[in-house]
């Protein structure tokens, strides 16, 4: 290490005390002793039986702890740079940016979670689709979360979130934004606030608050985990609820657990960036949304086989 710094200054490790010697000056070794030659065994034994002076004992008591101000004779900890500064002087280079750092650059993705088609029941098939994006800083960032089902080439339910995130932990981002339901029945716009990031034993987390007008809140927590059968065969188990906390009959939805689904997903990663898979999901409602579920002809609870692809960039 020194010596790559050393010729980064345009110096060799031969003389850096040209650099880090300038406050004090060197003390020269004292020269040995002229040899003298023994002139009888004697004296020769009294020479190599000669034992070193002891070093003095250390003054414990004379110790302090690190901290307080530096000794008034302290070496500037930026001397070696001979004065120069990041972006002026011999570092100042015409058209060249100044040094970045990671958290200082802006960086952004696409997350295609699932894009797939939903066998179940005749007449019950269906497309889903779950996808987020992000662009920011590492602890900044504009997030956005997109959510939905279609059947029979008809939107029936969408969640649409843009939210602002903030790193308030290693793993752990704050989110703070709006959401927004379409599909059957009339919109319904949210003020959203939650946390998402990688818990112990790397489970991904996902646990989302909502308040509307009138009174309306709604929570919606998600889990899953990632099961490396080989580096490329990935199992992943998911499990997704959605609550209510009154009744909503124009968007036939009911209080408490409304939603939930539980499902497994077995992809083949042909690059890190493109997985086909297959899988199961079982899929419900529950409570009064299950009542208007089935007023409306359809069934509260199914299961499911799904097929989709999941990518990034």
């Amino acid at each position: 290490m020194f010596a790559v710094n050393a010729r980064a200054q345009g110096v060799t490790p031969k003389d850096h005390r040209a650099h880090y010697g300038a406050t004090a000056a060197q003390p020269q070794a004292p020269a040995a002793p002229a040899a003298t030659v023994p002139h009888d065994g004697h004296e020769a034994a009294s020479a190599s039986s000669a034992a070193p002076a002891p070093a003095p004992a250390m003054e414990h008591g004379d110790m302090k702890m690190q901290g307080g101000s530096a000794p008034v004779d302290a070496r500037d900890p930026h001397a070696y740079s001979n004065g120069l500064k990041l972006g002026e002087g011999d570092y100042a280079v015409p058209g060249v940016p100044r040094l970045m750092l990671a958290d200082e650059h802006h960086f952004g993705a696409l997350l295609g979670e699932t894009l797939e088609q939903r066998f179940a029941r005749k007449g019950e098939d269906s497309m889903g689709y779950d996808l987020q994006g992000w662009y920011g800083t590492t602890y900044n960032r504009v997030v956005v979360k997109a959510e939905g089902d279609v059947a029979d080439g008809k939107l029936e339910e969408s969640r649409t979130e843009l939210l602002w995130g903030h790193a308030i932990a290693s793993y752990w981002d704050a989110q703070l934004g709006v959401r927004l339901d379409n599909g059957e029945g009339p919109s319904r716009q949210w003020l959203a606030f939650g946390i998402q990031g990688l818990a112990p034993y790397w489970f991904e987390l996902d646990a989302t608050a909502y308040v509307s007008n009138g009174g309306r809140t709604a929570l919606r927590l998600e889990a899953s985990y990632e099961l490396l059968i080989t580096q490329r065969l990935i199992l992943e188990p998911k499990i997704e609820m959605q609550f209510y906390g009154s009744d909503d009959p124009e968007r036939r939805i009911g209080s408490g657990l409304a939603e939930a689904s539980a499902g497994l997903r077995l992809r083949y990663e042909i690059s890190r960036q493109f997985a086909p898979y297959a899988g199961i999901e079982r899929a419900g409602s529950f409570g009064t949304t299950a009542d208007y579920v089935r007023a409306d002809g359809g069934r509260a609870q199914q299961t499911r086989f799904v097929a989709g692809v999941r990518f990034w960039f």
